[in-house]
């Protein structure tokens, strides 16, 4: 065996024994074989049994917090040029249609001062916004048709990563988090929870969008919102909104008053923790970035003696408290009544507050029964196919068919390994990916073996023939595998949750397959040749 056929062994041997470290690890006993496939291999779906959720981003409230963005950012340019105005409000979106209709309005602004506040609104919104001069003393911004379509986008994005995160804190990497549809701005998310027998807690954090908000407090409580309507003369004041709080530390329930625009919202904050307050009790800790810190600091300072709603999820938390001096980039939000609570909220804060809330299409849990016999009915179908493979290799082919099946066997055990180191997870569409591979393997085994027996034919000597069919037979294997893969690239992009399953598992296994097919079959013919000095025939 010449130095080269030897250091190609000892690569085909250490891929082997790594991606057999990848399927099974270091076993110690029997059982730890199966324990730890169990453990390296994820299972989808619609193998393993779990939840599924289907939920729709309501992009509207993303352009809505853009919207009082932009109107806190205006209050701080006109002060800074001196343009005076008498207010400055939004229209309110409500549905998924409405969204791109945002609109910033301004009045009462002096005729002399239009000017500076044209210059100031192009200089610092141009960008995004478009200027529009209702009257001699009013002005009306709108969004950009490429910048709303851009923040849609965004928003779903946004959605999904924060989503991702949440249950990815929770230690379920197997999950799956995509977005439902063809169209990049397609707003419904679909998410998959594979093996979650009890998923009352992670739906409920899911649930939980944690949109925290920081608003002044103008008015209450108020025993019911109709009496905080009542004492304004049935409307409410211009900017505000009315909320309810939930009852904490023996508070009671009531309705308030509050600006409608937030002075600190969750996409502020830097960290949240869990910790114990005062007495013992669970709180959750936070800590705002430093530009939502000194914004934070010059309201607080402000504003001593009056009220601040924390608010969560549209739900005010407790009695807003007063402001008694000057806060800077800590917070805290007490109440919790267990440390799994307080973490909970802390896991939501920190993972990011959604953009936008979410309103839940379609919630459903699937039995593991289905995906029990869909893995064996699918291990039967790899089985049976394989071996049937496998008998006309070796009754057509003979003693070379040896070298395609080891070739075959390889081919899976690298597959595996891959799904493996990858975290992919497995999927009913998945094992029929597996179970083409097969068939792509055995194809690329025919085609070098159909090669060397031509070479044969026309007389050349065996050793001659071998390399002959190889190197022919490579440049089309190459052409069919790449060919295939781009078509898996388009079925991934395109394709639905199961085809991109399909997809993965098919690209793998052709990678594979030109590795085994090429590299590891060659190997094999030049072991069985370096052994004989001459040789007349070749069993294939």
């Amino acid at each position: 065996m010449t130095r080269t056929l030897q250091l190609k062994w000892a690569f085909i041997v250490v891929v082997v024994l790594v991606c057999l470290y990848g399927i099974i690890g270091i076993p110690r006993s029997t059982a730890d074989i199966a324990n730890n496939f169990r453990k390296n291999i994820n299972l989808g779906l619609d193998l393993r049994g779990g939840s599924q959720l289907v939920m729709q981003v309501q992009v509207q409230d993303a352009f809505k917090v853009e919207a009082d963005a932009t109107i806190e950012r205006l209050k701080d340019e006109f002060k800074k040029a001196g343009v005076d105005y008498a207010s400055m409000d939004r229209n309110d979106p409500q549905t998924l249609q409405e969204a791109d209709t945002i609109q910033i309005n301004v009045h009462g602004v002096p005729p002399v001062k239009g000017a500076d506040l044209r210059r100031v609104a192009n200089e610092h919104l141009g960008a995004v916004w478009n200027l529009t001069a209702v009257n001699p003393t009013d002005y009306r911004l709108t969004m950009k048709t490429t910048e709303a379509l851009k923040l849609r986008k965004d928003t779903v994005a946004q959605t999904m990563n924060t989503i991702e995160k949440k249950i990815n804190g929770l230690g379920l990497a197997e999950s799956a988090v995509q977005q439902r549809g063809r169209a990049e701005t397609d707003s419904e998310i679909l998410v998959q929870l594979p093996g979650v027998d009890d998923p009352a807690r992670i739906k409920e954090i899911l649930r939980t969008a944690a949109m925290l908000e920081l608003f002044k407090t103008i008015d209450g409580p108020f025993s019911s919102r109709e009496e905080a309507l009542v004492k304004n003369g049935g409307v409410l004041p211009l900017n505000s909104q009315i909320l309810r709080n939930v009852p904490r530390g023996g508070s009671p329930e009531g309705w308030y008053i509050l600006e409608r625009s937030p002075i600190i919202t969750g996409r502020d904050l830097r960290d949240a923790h869990a910790g114990q307050g005062d007495l013992g009790r669970w709180e959750t800790n936070f800590v705002l970035t430093q530009d939502a810190a000194r914004r934070f600091e010059r309201f607080t300072e402000a504003n001593i003696g009056n009220r601040l709603a924390i608010v969560l999820d549209k739900v005010i938390l407790g009695n807003p408290p007063t402001i008694q001096n000057k806060i800077s980039d800590n917070g805290r939000i007490t109440g919790a009544a267990t440390h799994e609570e307080a973490s909970d909220l802390a896991l939501n804060l920190r993972a990011g507050s959604l953009p936008a809330s979410v309103v839940y299409l379609e919630e459903r849990s699937v039995g593991p029964a289905l995906g029990a016999d869909s893995i064996r009915d699918g291990i039967y179908s790899a089985i049976a196919g394989v071996l049937a493979v496998i008998l006309v290799m070796l009754v057509y082919y003979k003693r070379s068919g040896v070298n395609a099946t080891l070739a075959l066997v390889l081919n899976a055990i690298i597959l595996v390994a891959a799904l493996s180191y990858f975290n992919a997870t497995l999927t009913l569409p998945g094992i029929a990916g597996v179970i083409l591979t097969i068939g792509m393997a055995v194809d690329s085994n025919v085609l070098i073996f159909e090669r060397i027996r031509e070479e044969l034919r026309s007389g050349k000597a065996v050793a001659a023939a071998v390399d002959t069919g190889f190197a022919r037979a490579f440049l089309t294997i190459i052409d069919t595998h790449v060919t295939t893969v781009v078509s898996c690239a388009f079925l991934f992009i395109f394709g639905t949750t199961a085809v991109k399953g399909f997809a993965v598992t098919l690209v793998i296994g052709l990678v594979a397959n030109v590795f085994t097919a090429v590299f590891v079959s060659k190997a094999i013919f030049d072991w069985e040749l370096s052994g004989r000095k001459q040789i007349q025939a070749l069993s294939i």
